[in-house]
């Protein structure tokens, strides 16, 4: 009897899919196996509109230890015999039905990928967009999210070290959860998802298997939200304290040697964990999910092979061992039990008892179809690239005001508010907390000699993107190495999370193909590559999307613990300089996607614009300059500019500045020169005596400097076109997320 299209809506299938599936079988599937197609031919595991674009990322390197997308995160070997391990994945539509768990599952989720590869969580991120904290809804997810990531990160004992937060009109009903998970492992300790040999048991071990999170990556994560749907059911329930003794049951297991596969029950639950598993080991399966420790009763075969419950985790063992790895859970008191075992011939055997529930080929699950589709930009995108400098007249304000706006607004505002909540310190290894632009992790255990350390980044500007996808993707990966750069570390290898509208569309998919094409094309310039990461597809709300967001995680690496730079000035009498391109010549494209364009005229409209070679020399200037002691402090001059940035260095210790002739002598435009977000530069302190030095390096790099002024006194000075108390910038910018939420 053929399907109804109810049914294939539920699990996001259409009915060419349908027909394709029924073609490869030659049959029409049972209920339990369209589920099983469901899953894993959804957007959010099968890829299907993204996977063509995504090998557009270089993804090697002498450094890189894994194949991008053969196994749950990518690793990458830091030396003395270790790796580090990261990826960043997002749960955005759980976030929006119910942001607590929708945020907390997406933590234990990211979290587990990690353990998957044999390594010890030891760091968290995210990266965090909503609607304007105006109305109540949003407001309601924000606190609702922030409270999920904390309550999750702080009982499993993960310090969360960095993130950003971004706020606007297009992420009203589809907020962004972008968490990312960093780990540490010997590089011979490295573990695998695939199935072992043939005879291999099949273990499920940790939380009982429940009705929570069934069709989460089908239906939820692979549609549009649609105004009478209800999608609560499909938001999983997280039980942290659970996931703390199965990431220490694991690591214990896996330290026998005695686990030959282990693969993380997430997204399509068992049958994406077994399928998959079996898929990469090139083996097929037997499960009897009469044999799953559940936590509900009447449970149907369905239910338990779509079941998306947390805390879960599938080890793959020789019969011989099997006995030894339960031993370790039984000390954790841990579930362990086995459901299967894997056999050579390359099909998934799915029993239930004695019923046969299921039976397929391995190939057809795991071999979704794939789209490459022909994007074409809207008349409103080429229109808003529009910008003249004419149509934006100079505030009558003036510079005070303009500033007092923008460090306060909540886009640009301190969140120390959220990242309070979070447990940084935690494992003791934290050496640059949050608040600068990249967090600093000291690895202990290497060999004789300075103790490394890794940088930690996530960055992303949706505004940028929704101008120019192709300029908005270079920017993307250009600032999160630049946020490496800035503490002192060499950008080693990249995450991503691609955080899209609906690719169906010419003018979404357009943003998809051109963000990938802007961000492998910086990618390469900067010698970094993309070694794992997730998309987000789909996030839209009666036909409105996002603003394209591309979120890129970034992984640096110091050889000395103790070489590196924080973004805030560290004392007076400092010289401050500007590292890479002046601000003594009016771009209108300075103007493009700014917060002060829209937060002074209303505007999101202009073309960024960047110059690659540029910035691969200026962050190798900044990089030399820590690593040789020459500078006391580097900040990233991003978001509301030079103002804003040189603000952001006086407030972090209370250290006053005071500028130079040419912030008095502005030949720009003073909102271009001072607001304006040219890319490329970094605002740098350093002692007078190391000035020599600094030109030198800088002249053989050909990176431009400009001396804007001295650390120093009580006030903030900007020449002749601002000159405040320091006190009052500072509550300006520590109270403004508050404010916006106190509404």
């Amino acid at each position: 009897m053929p399907v109804s299209k109810e049914v294939l809506d539920e699990i996001a299938l259409s009915q060419a899919e349908y027909d394709m599936i029924v073609d490869r079988l030659d049959r029409e599937p049972n209920p339990v196996e369209l589920g099983m197609f469901g899953a894993l031919w959804s957007e959010h595991c099968g890829y299907k509109h993204s996977r063509p674009l995504l090998r557009f990322f270089p993804s090697r390197s002498p450094r890189v230890l894994s194949q991008s997308g053969a196994e749950n995160a990518g690793a990458v070997d830091i030396g003395d015999g270790m790796a580090v391990v990261f990826k960043v994945e997002s749960h955005n539509h759980p976030s929006a039905v119910e942001p607590r768990q929708g945020a907390a599952t997406g933590v234990g989720g990211i979290v587990r990928d990690i353990l998957a590869m044999g390594a010890r969580p030891i760091a968290l991120l995210n990266s965090l967009r909503f609607g304007p904290l105006d109305s109540a809804a949003n407001r309601h997810l924000f606190r609702g999210v922030v409270e999920g990531i904390s309550w999750y990160g702080n009982c499993i004992g993960v310090p969360d070290v960095g993130g950003e937060i971004y706020f606007d009109q297009s992420y009203s009903q589809n907020p962004l959860v972008n968490a990312m998970c960093v780990g540490l492992v010997a590089t011979d300790k490295l573990a695998s998802a695939a199935a072992g040999q043939a005879g291999s048991v099949l273990l499920l071990v940790g939380a009982g298997t429940g009705r929570d999170g069934i069709h989460g990556a089908s239906g939820l994560a692979s549609r549009t939200f649609e105004e009478e749907q209800e999608l609560r059911p499909t938001v999983q329930v997280g039980n942290p304290f659970l996931e703390k003794v199965l990431i220490e049951s694991c690591l214990e297991a896996l330290d026998t040697g005695l686990v030959s596969g282990i693969q993380d029950l997430g997204a399509a639950g068992l049958t994406s964990a077994a399928i998959e598993s079996a898929y990469r080991g090139g083996r097929g399966i037997i499960l009897d999910i009469g044999q799953v420790h559940r936590r509900e009763d009447g449970m149907t075969g369905y239910e338990v092979m779509l079941s998306e419950s947390q805390e879960r985790m599938l080890l793959v063992a020789a019969p011989e061992n099997v006995e030894r790895v339960q031993e370790v859970f039984r000390k954790w008191d841990v579930p362990c039990q086995e459901i299967g075992q894997v056999i050579g011939e390359p099909e998934a055997h799915i029993l239930d008892g004695d019923d046969r529930i299921a039976r397929l080929p391995i190939a057809h699950l795991t071999e979704a179809p794939l789209y490459r589709l022909k994007g074409e930009p809207s008349r409103q995108q080429l229109e808003r690239q529009t910008l003249r400098l004419e149509d934006v007249p100079l505030p009558s304000t003036g510079v005070d005001e303009v500033l007092f706006k923008l460090l306060s607004a909540p886009n640009i505002a301190s969140k120390r508010a959220v990242y309070q909540q979070y447990d940084h310190q935690v494992q003791t290894n934290t050496v640059v907390v949050p608040g600068s632009d990249a967090a600093v992790i000291r690895v202990r255990g290497g060999k004789e000699g300075p103790e490394k350390a890794i940088a930690l980044s996530i960055d992303g500007n949706g505004r940028y993107c929704y101008l120019d996808p192709y300029r908005g993707g270079q920017i993307a990966v250009s600032e999160v190495c630049r946020n490496l750069a800035a503490v002192g570390a060499e950008p080693v290898a990249l995450t991503d999370c691609l955080n899209f509208g609906n690719p169906e569309r010419p003018d979404i998919y357009y943003q998809l193909e051109w963000c990938v094409r802007g961000m492998a094309r910086a990618c390469r310039v900067l010698e970094v590559p993309v070694i794992s990461g997730n998309v987000s597809l789909y996030n839209e709300s009666q036909g409105q999307a996002i603003y394209p967001t591309p979120i890129v995680g970034g992984l640096g690496l110091l050889d000395d613990v103790t070489r590196h730079a924080r973004s805030f000035f560290e004392e007076e009498d400092l010289q401050v300089v500007l590292l890479g391109q002046n601000i003594l010549r009016t771009r209108v494209s300075d103007l493009a996607g700014s917060e002060y364009l829209e937060a002074m005229h209303g505007l999101v409209a202009g073309r960024p614009s960047i110059d690659l070679n540029v910035e691969k020399r200026v962050q190798a200037l900044c990089r030399q300059g820590i690593g040789e002691g020459i500078l006391a402090s580097a900040h990233d001059c991003s978001d509301g500019g030079l103002a804003v940035a040189l603000a952001e260095c006086c407030i972090g210790q209370g250290v006053g500045f005071r500028g130079a002739r040419p912030l008095s002598n502005l030949m720009a435009r003073w909102d271009c020169a001072l607001f304006g977000e040219r890319q490329s530069r970094i605002v740098v302190s350093l002692r007078q005596e190391a000035m020599p030095r600094l030109r030198s390096l800088a002249s053989d790099l050909k990176v431009p400097l400009m001396e804007l002024g001295w650390t120093g006194g009580p006030r903030f000075r900007l020449g002749r076109y601002a000159d405040l108390p320091l006190r009052e910038v500072a509550a300006a910018w520590q109270t403004g997320l508050g404010r916006a939420l106190d509404r």
